[in-house]
């Protein structure tokens, strides 16, 4: 694995990839976090009673816009066509958490690790801003990439 900075060049400056001459492969990615709630936000959220309203249909379109506008917010990301997106929110009673697990797919030159990244963060962030109101101290935690393929380093899966 080549181990330098693929956004610096050789005299330091911060650049863009010119993905240019790379060849089109189909890539996907799937990051996974938590959002950790108390057990009265847990009970409001899956009944859907919370004053801004269905929570974890709001969050999965919200991660799904995010990633689709990721080259917007991360200065050295491509604009990417992306094939697909999706969220899925699962609420996990027995530890007062929603599971997000977000996976972005593309082919093309590059990868979809940032836009996978955003969506799952969005998502959490959604159900931050509608829980809010009755929880101040939700944790968000947890945010990693578990799944990537396609491309010139091939699979990669967390442990």
């Amino acid at each position: 694995m080549d181990e330098r900075l693929t956004h610096i060049d050789e005299a330091g400056n911060v650049v863009m990839v010119d993905v240019g001459d790379k060849a089109d492969t189909r890539r996907r990615a799937v990051v996974r976090t938590r959002v950790l709630l108390n057990a009265r936000t847990f009970d409001l959220l899956t009944r859907n009673a919370l004053p801004k309203g269905d929570v974890l249909t709001t969050a999965k379109v919200a991660g799904i816009m995010a990633a689709k506008r990721t080259w917007e917010l991360i200065p050295m990301c491509h604009p990417i066509l992306l094939s697909k997106v999706d969220v899925k929110l699962t609420p996990v009673p027995a530890d007062l958490t929603i599971e997000i697990e977000a996976e972005a797919r593309t082919t093309g030159p590059t990868g979809v690790e940032m836009e996978a990244l955003m969506a799952a963060q969005v998502a959490a962030m959604t159900i931050y801003d509608m829980c809010k109101a009755v929880q101040r101290d939700i944790l968000i935690t947890d945010c990693r990439l578990t799944h990537k393929s396609g491309g010139k380093s091939g699979e990669f899966n967390a442990e």
